[in-house]
C-alpha cells in the first residue's frame, strides 16, 4: 500500500480537558462562587452518589461481606461469566472498531463518506433488539432460515449462550471504539507518517509505530466504554440466556434479595475497579501530538481493496441492516395479518401510541432535568474553579460506571424498605426520572463544563456594570451562549434514556410502559410482530437523534 496526501478534511483537535469535561484547564475565572451554588453542588453530588452508597449501606447492614454471600459460589459463577464475556467483547470490538476507523479515515476505501455515516448507526439499537433479531431470524420460520432453506441449507446453528451474547454485543458496541479512534486518526498530522515512510517504514510499520501509539488514548477510552457496557448489559444476555451478574441479579431480586444484593455489590466493585484501572492506564499513555500540519495521509489498499470493502460491507450489514430488516419483516407480517383478518395483533395501536408518547415525554423531561442538575456543578468547575465543584464533578462522572440495573435495584430496595419514601415516591414517575438522571447525567456533564467555559468573562463584567443580577445574567448572558452545547448534552441523554431497559422495567410506575419495556415484553412472550412494529418506531426515532447528535457532530470534529 502506498500513501497519498489528502488536502481536505482538515481536523481541529479539541483539548483533552474539553473532551472529557475535566475541571483542569480553561481560562482562569474571577470571583468566588456564591454560597448557594456551593450548597447546590453538594446536594446534587449527594443525589448522584445516593444509589451506589445505599447499596453499600444495605450490604454492610445485612452482613453481606467477604465471610458471607459476597464471595460464595452463587456470586463467583456469574462474576466469572461476566468477566469472560466482557473481555471477549472488548477485545473483538476494539479490533473491529479500530480496523474500521482506519479503513474509513485513512485509506482509499470506496464510498468512504457513506461508511462514515453508516458505521456509527448500531448505536440506535438497544442490544436486546439486536439479540432478538439474530435469535428470531435464524429460528425455523425466520427470514434468514427461509432464505437459506431455498438454497438447500436446512440446518442453521441457533445463537444462544456465550457465543450469541458475544456476537450481538460486539456488533452493537464497536462504534464506541470506532468513533473516538476515527476522530483521533482524522486529527493525526500526516507529517509524522510522511517522515516514517521516507525512512523506509512499510504501511503496516507506520500504522503500528505511529498511528497506534497516538490513538492509544482513544482506543483505551472506547474499550472502557465497551467493557462497562457489557458488564452492565441486561437485555441481550437475558434473551441469549447467558447467566451474567445482571441476569442473576434480575432473577434473584424478588425471590432472594440477599443474593441479589451480594451480586449487586460484586458488580459495583467490578465497575469501580475497571474505571480505576482505566484512569491509572490513561495517565501513562502519550498525549496526542500537536503540530501545525494537519494533513492526514491516505493509503492505497491496492489488491487488498476488495477484501477490505467486503469486510466493511459485512460489518455494516450485520450490525445495521440485518436487525432493521428483521424488525420490518416482523412488523409488516403482523400488520398484513391484522388487516386481512387472519390474526389480530396482540397489542392495539392505542397501546403503541401510549408507549411512544410515554417514551418521548419521559426522555425529554429526564434530559432537561439532567442538564439542569449538572449545570450548577459545571459552573462551579468551569467558572469558579471551586474544590466543591471538583468533588461534585468527580461524583457525577463516576456514576457513568454504575449500571442501570444497580440504580434500579437501589431505588426498588429503598422504596420497599422505607415506608415514608414508598408513600411519597413508590409509584410515581418522579422516581423513574431521578433514576434516569443519575444514570445518564454524566453524559451531559462534560458538555456542560465546556459550555460554561465558552462564555467570555467580559460579557459578565459588562452585565454586572449595567446592574444585572445573577439570575438576569444567567438568562440574558449565559443561556444564549451555552444553549447549543447544553442542547447537545440534553440530546445525548434523551437518546440514552429512550433505549434504557432495566430502569424502565423495575422503576416505572404501575401501568406505565415505554417502547423498550413493550418490545422486551413482546419478545419474551414470543409476540414477534408486535415487537417488530414497536421496534421500527423506536429505531426510527433513535436513528434521527443519532444522525443529528453523533454522526453530523463527528463529521465536524
Amino acid at each position: 500500500m502506498t500513501p497519498r496526501t489528502r488536502s481536505g478534511d482538515v481536523g481541529v483537535a479539541e483539548s483533552e480537558d474539553e473532551t472529557m469535561g475535566a475541571p483542569a484547564g480553561g481560562a482562569e475565572r474571577r470571583g468566588g462562587a456564591p454560597a448557594a451554588l456551593h450548597v447546590a453542588g453538594l446536594v446534587l453530588a449527594c443525589g448522584f452518589a445516593f444509589p451506589g452508597a445505599y447499596l453499600v449501606y444495605r450490604g454492610a447492614r445485612d452482613g453481606i461481606g467477604p465471610d458471607g454471600l459476597l464471595w460464595s459460589a452463587r456470586t463467583l459463577g456469574p462474576l466469572w461469566r461476566t468477566l469472560r464475556l466482557a473481555v471477549a467483547v472488548s477485545a473483538s470490538a476494539t479490533v473491529l472498531g479500530t480496523g474500521l476507523a482506519w479503513l474509513a479515515m485513512r485509506t482509499d476505501l470506496p464510498l468512504r463518506r457513506l461508511w462514515r455515516i453508516l458505521l456509527p448507526l448500531p448505536l440506535v439499537y438497544p442490544t436486546f433488539v439486536g439479540a432478538a433479531a439474530f435469535i428470531r431470524t435464524l429460528n425455523p420460520g425466520g427470514l434468514a432460515n427461509d432464505l437459506l432453506a431455498r438454497i438447500g441449507i436446512s440446518t442453521v446453528p441457533e445463537l444462544r449462550g456465550f457465543v450469541g451474547a458475544w456476537l450481538v454485543l460486539t456488533l452493537m458496541t464497536f462504534p464506541y471504539v470506532y468513533l473516538p479512534v476515527a476522530a483521533r486518526l482524522r486529527q493525526l498530522p500526516g507529517s509524522l507518517e510522511e517522515s516514517a515512510r521516507l525512512l523506509g517504514d512499510s504501511a503496516f510499520a507506520v500504522f503500528r509505530r505511529i498511528c497506534m501509539p497516538h490513538a492509544a488514548t482513544a482506543i483505551g477510552a472506547g474499550t472502557l466504554l465497551v467493557f462497562l457496557y457489557t458488564v452492565s448489559d441486561f437485555g441481550a444476555v437475558q434473551l441469549m440466556r447467558y447467566d451474567t451478574l445482571t441476569r442473576a441479579i434480575a432473577t434473584n431480586y424478588l425471590a432472594n434479595p440477599p443474593v441479589a444484593l451480594a451480586l449487586s455489590l460484586m458488580l459495583l466493585v467490578l465497575a469501580a475497579a475497571v474505571v480505576g484501572a482505566e484512569r491509572w492506564f490513561s495517565r501513562r499513555l502519550p498525549d496526542a501530538p500537536r503540530s501545525g500540519s494537519h494533513r492526514p495521509l491516505d493509503y492505497r489498499l491496492g489488491r487488498w481493496q476488495p477484501l477490505a470493502t467486503a469486510a466493511v460491507v459485512l460489518a455494516v450489514f450485520a450490525s445495521v441492516f440485518a436487525p432493521f430488516i428483521a424488525l420490518f419483516d416482523w412488523a409488516q407480517r403482523g400488520v398484513l395479518r391484522s388487516i386481512s383478518g387472519d390474526r389480530a395483533l396482540a397489542v392495539d395501536y392505542s397501546s403503541v401510541a401510549d408507549a411512544t408518547f410515554n417514551t418521548i415525554w419521559v426522555s425529554v423531561v429526564a434530559a432537561v432535568v439532567s442538564v439542569a442538575a449538572v449545570l450548577p456543578i459545571a459552573m462551579l468547575v468551569g467558572r469558579h474553579r471551586s474544590r466543591t465543584g471538583s468533588l461534585a464533578h468527580a461524583v457525577v462522572i463516576s456514576t457513568f460506571a454504575l449500571p442501570g440495573l444497580l440504580i434500579a435495584l437501589s431505588m426498588r430496595f429503598w422504596t420497599l424498605r422505607t415506608d415514608f419514601i414508598f408513600e411519597l415516591f413508590g409509584d410515581t414517575a418522579a422516581l423513574l426520572i431521578f433514576a434516569y438522571v443519575v444514570r445518564f447525567g454524566s453524559l451531559a456533564m462534560g458538555i456542560s463544563v465546556v459550555a460554561v467555559r465558552s462564555v467570555p468573562d467580559r460579557l459578565h463584567d459588562s452585565a454586572r456594570l449595567l446592574g444585572a443580577g445573577p439570575v438576569r445574567r444567567l438568562l440574558t448572558v449565559d443561556m444564549p451562549v451555552m444553549g447549543p452545547a447544553l442542547g447537545a448534552g440534553a440530546g445525548l441523554v434523551l437518546l440514552s434514556v429512550m433505549k434504557e431497559l432495566p430502569i424502565s422495567l423495575l422503576v416505572s410506575p404501575l401501568g406505565f410502559s415505554t417502547l423498550t419495556t413493550r418490545i422486551f415484553g413482546s419478545f419474551e412472550d414470543a409476540f414477534v410482530a408486535e415487537a417488530g412494529l414497536m421496534g421500527v418506531i423506536l429505531v426510527t426515532v433513535s436513528f434521527a437523534l443519532t444522525w443529528f447528535l453523533v454522526v453530523r457532530r463527528s463529521e465536524h470534529v
